[in-house]
């Protein structure tokens, strides 16, 4: 019995391979990604660990990516490497420079100086569309969609709609209480049998047909 394509191939489309299973292509120790999730390049798929910026390991920030997500092309990452002090009267990092510049930073906790907003974490089955970009410490709920060459500055509630710059919500896709059934549901954890024996409940708008399979 055919259960859907195999999560650990790398080519979900054997002849068109500007699309991964992204899972498989991480390299970098503080990127996590679930299976399922999709990235689609245009022009090359190689470039997904580019375009996660100022990820520096010494910092230790992560970015935690769910399950059943499609990522489409120049989708972009702005890691806590990115960010500069505001309370001085310079943004400047004179220290990295060395020289004597250095000392600037003796006695100060440079933590507190470069403020980090902890991990980025994109839920399961969230669409992130065309050049969106999402920046350092954001939560992005599941089942939300964010617009094509939206700027994500805040989190994104489960199920909700985002476009823009800064990105704000749209809309819901479905009113609260719908919400917390799907939520409660949570196919994306589902066997690879489950989901293929489910499939088209799953790609249907029964919710009450989809909670009854899942009891």
């Amino acid at each position: 019995m055919l259960n859907g394509p195999h999560p650990g191939v790398l080519y979900p489309l054997p002849l068109y391979r500007k699309m991964v299973f992204l899972k498989n292509l991480i390299t970098h120790p503080n990127i996590e990604v679930g299976d399922y999730t999709y990235y689609d390049d245009f022009d090359d798929p190689q470039n997904f660990e580019r375009n996660v910026r100022y990820h520096f390991e010494f910092i230790g920030d992560k970015l935690i990516i769910g399950r059943f997500c499609a990522i489409a092309s120049g989708v972009e990452f702005i890691m806590n490497g990115a960010n500069h002090e505001l309370t001085p009267i310079s943004t400047f990092p004179f220290a990295i420079f060395g020289n004597g510049w250095e000392h600037i930073n003796e006695g100060i906790n440079i933590g507190n100086k470069y403020p980090n907003k902890g991990n980025t974490v994109i839920g399961n089955d969230v669409w992130l569309g065309y050049g969106a970009t999402i920046m350092p410490g954001v939560h992005i709920g599941s089942g939300a969609v964010i617009g094509a060459k939206a700027v994500v500055t805040r989190d994104v509630p489960d199920y909700a709609i985002a476009g823009g710059n800064p990105a704000r919500i749209v809309r819901k896709r479905f009113d609260d209480d719908t919400i917390e059934r799907l939520l409660r549901i949570a196919w994306w954890n589902w066997s690879a049998e489950t989901i293929t024996r489910h499939l088209k409940l799953i790609n249907s708008g029964d919710i009450e047909a989809l909670e009854k399979a899942a009891i």
